[in-house]
């Protein structure tokens, strides 16, 4: 074999091993990566019940709070009936006491 052959066989041996390491890397950190993106999906796995957890307790809160308003309405609807039923017993007094009582 001629030195010139010799040289190009090394130079090949040497970028041979330079892409097997290069392989190796690349290939670990690919496992790296897929690692990590099991990991992120099974945190976004995590988060996902938790906001559908969030979202149940909201709706419960809204809709006790709609509840507690409904019955703050309520209270002061029967205040006012109360109101209209002393007003009208109040006009039944003053016309039984003049003696213009409906028959």
């Amino acid at each position: 074999m001629t030195p010139e052959e010799e040289k190009t066989i090394r130079l090949l041996e040497t970028r041979t091993r330079q892409l097997i390491l290069k392989f190796t890397q690349l290939k670990e950190d690919n496992e790296e990566l897929l690692e990590e993106l099991v990991r992120k999906d099974s945190e976004l796995q995590e988060i996902k019940k938790q906001n559908k957890l969030l979202e149940a307790n909201y709706a419960n809160l809204k809709m006790a709070k709609m509840l507690e308003v409904g019955d703050k309405d309520i209270a002061a609807a029967r205040q006012r009936i109360a109101k209209l039923v002393r007003d009208v017993d109040k006009c039944i007094a003053l016309l039984k006491g003049t003696g213009l009582e409906a028959s």
